[in-house]
């Protein structure tokens, strides 16, 4: 699994730290995320998906 993120698609909802804390963060200043790990381990790999389908704003791109 390789991950992406557009951090000018995203809208700060934090909904990717909710679902994958070990995988993604936000800015202090912004609260836009930023992608601690772009090639999550298997045991991680269903709440990064989980953290893509329930971000608002599409800026998280997996490639299985």
């Amino acid at each position: 699994m390789k991950v992406t993120v557009n951090q000018d698609k995203c809208v700060s909802s934090g909904q990717c730290v909710l679902n994958a804390a070990e995988v993604f963060d936000q800015r202090d200043d912004d609260g836009v995320v930023v992608l601690l790990n772009d090639s999550p381990s298997d045991e991680q790999a269903s709440d990064v998906r989980n953290a893509a389908a329930a971000c608002p704003a599409l800026a998280i791109d997996i490639e299985e």
